[in-house]
């Protein structure tokens, strides 16, 4: 885990090791000024000359300056280091997430890879400044003041060995009990996300059900969850700074004691005023570096669970991925399916496709129709490979889809899934994620295939439109076919509309059907629909029941042989009727 959070820090290595050579310097300063201001009282005490009081000033403040500097340039180089850190940690985050599978994705799923992304990001920075400064400071801190303290008086730095177990204990006895707390923290976390991604992006349902109160009541339960989790934790950690205070305390007061009675007793021959100063000041650093130490814990225990969680991520491999020698050109747009079997995950008991069996002809159109369930979507994601299939093989171009260059075989089947959205930009930036180096007249003419051109020009600033994100501020027909000529971009041998036309009506989707055949007659074209309307033009229409292939034929073959394409075509024929009466 620690060499995969490692690897993060890259071009951050320089600032990571200057950052605690800076920090050992000023700790280093910090202990030998207490010892030298030891020095000047005891001379005062004795009667020295101004000059002498002189020199020690000057040596203090340029031990001072020094200090200072030292502090400022370890917190520079922490504060570079630490967020650049992030930086790097985020970017290998998304890369990663960029290059999942549907099947990674839904493993982790989406909320949980938001608070990985922010949340247990941002816990680990911390950690990690914490551990490149004050992980440094602290132990060099501890270590040089005990020495100095002994240098001053052996025996009054004994109470350290009484004092430091019992912390110690303390501090295990806390984070022993704290650790399965901040575990469990971040699945809350996930929770509460989740809670307010499935809220945002559905406000319009919430409001339209009149359901905010629900909504609200599920975000305070999770957030209720989180805060009484968070409270227990605290409560733990609570103890710490009593504990430290007692130990700071008991500490001062028992020096104080036998090192008034050793300057008494020996006139101060064995200890002065001045080295019972230093001796207090050392206690101080001594006791804020365990307190420093057991924050660093604290820190480093909820960390920890951060760490696991986004390890987890990086060390998760895509389900699909390229070969190793891929073949990087497709020779046509056929499709062919050979025994087909598929199902979302190895533990499901049953497959969602059995014993598929297709081949279609590069340039055919095809329909595909099927009842909700009956593994539609299923089927066409298969081509892109955007899932694997189970058993069996999906080919493309006469090559098994597993053979070929991920990005050539995506670049040419193009997609407009069920729940394709639009991302905030100009209508020309959510056209050009098909062809970012489109013209403007290819822009226009594939809006012209895609019915879009129209609406387009009605607005004010025509192609120059903002969407706003998800495509709110345009109606579901208008979202479908910018989504339909974004993919038309592509130049793709394989066009998929996955129920892309349901939003708009029958004559536009005519339209669109009209443009394809004349437009794009060599682009293998999948179209499933509810509307028989909208497949029964087409070459072959496929009918799906139970993610078994029930007909394959003409619409007028299914009508003869295929009793779910009959009752469906009747059935919406009569509401046809019905509706025009």
């Amino acid at each position: 885990m620690i060499k995969k959070l490692a690897s993060c820090i890259r071009e951050y290595k320089k600032d990571s090791i200057l950052t605690p050579l800076f920090v050992a310097m000023e700790v280093v300063l910090e202990c030998i000024i207490p010892f030298i201001t030891a020095s000047l009282v005891n001379s005062i005490e004795s009667g020295c000359e101004m000059i002498v009081i002189v020199k020690y000033g000057a040596l203090l403040l340029v031990m001072a300056m020094l200090s200072l500097a030292c502090g400022a340039l370890s917190g520079y180089y922490c504060a570079k280091a630490s967020c650049g850190f992030a930086k790097n940690l985020r970017h290998d985050l998304f890369y990663k997430v960029q290059g999942f599978s549907f099947a990674n994705i839904d493993k982790f799923s989406t909320s949980s890879l938001v608070t990985r992304l922010t949340t247990d990001v941002t816990n680990i920075q911390n950690a990690y400044m914490m551990i490149i400064r004050i992980a440094v400071r602290c132990p060099f801190m501890l270590i040089f003041a005990l020495f100095m303290a002994i240098n001053l008086s052996g025996n009054l730095a004994s109470v350290y060995i009484f004092v430091v177990p019992i912390l110690g204990v303390g501090l295990a006895i806390m984070i022993s009990r704290a650790m399965p707390l901040f575990n469990r923290l971040f699945k809350k976390y996930d929770a509460l996300n989740e809670s307010v991604q499935e809220n945002v992006s559905g406000i319009r349902v919430v409001k339209a059900y009149v359901r905010e109160r629900y909504e609200i009541n599920k975000f305070d339960s999770a957030s209720q969850q989180l805060r009484r989790d968070f409270t227990k934790a605290e409560k733990i950690l609570a103890f710490n700074a009593p504990l430290m205070q007692f130990c700071m305390y008991f500490t001062m007061v028992v020096i104080s004691i036998i090192a008034a009675k050793r300057i008494v007793i020996s006139g101060r021959s064995e200890m002065d005023v001045g080295d019972l100063s230093s001796m207090l000041t050392y206690s101080m650093q001594i006791l804020m570096s365990l307190n420093m130490i057991s924050m660093i814990f604290v820190m480093v225990t909820m960390s920890v669970a951060s760490a696991r969680r986004i390890v987890e991520v990086l060390d998760d491999e895509s389900t699909i991925r390229s070969p190793a020698q891929p073949i990087m050109q497709i020779a046509d747009g056929s499709i062919d399916f050979e025994n087909v079997n598929f199902a979302y995950s190895a533990d499901a008991e049953k497959n969602v496709l059995e014993d598929i069996n297709l081949h279609i002809d590069s340039g055919m159109t095809v329909g595909i129709i099927g009842g909700t369930g009956s593994s539609k979507s299923s089927l066409i994601q298969l081509i892109p490979r955007l899932y694997d299939v189970t058993g069996g093989s999906v080919k493309v171009g006469g090559r098994d889809v597993r053979e070929y260059d991920l990005d050539t075989l995506r670049n040419n089947v193009a997609v407009v899934l069920q729940k394709n959205v639009l991302f905030s930009g100009t209508i020309k930036d959510n056209l050009r994620w098909g062809d970012e180096n489109a013209s403007d007249e290819e822009l226009e003419r594939v809006c012209r295939l895609a019915q879009a051109d129209e609406f387009i020009q009605k607005f004010p600033d025509k192609y120059d439109t903002y969407i706003e994100q998800g495509g709110t501020n345009v109606s579901g027909g208008q979202k479908q076919r910018l989504c339909i000529a974004r993919a038309l971009l592509k130049k793709p041998k394989i066009l998929i509309l996955d129920d892309s036309t349901s939003a708009v009506d029958t004559h536009t989707d005519a339209l669109i059907r009209k443009a394809f055949m004349e437009e794009i007659p060599d682009t293998t074209k999948l179209i499933i629909a509810q509307r028989i309307s909208s497949v029964q033009e087409a070459d072959r229409i496929i009918v799906l029941d139970g993610g078994k292939i029930n007909g394959f034929g003409t619409h007028e073959q299914l009508l003869e042989t295929n009793e779910i394409y009959r009752d469906v075509f009747y059935s919406q024929t009569k509401q046809n009727e019905e509706v025009q009466q």
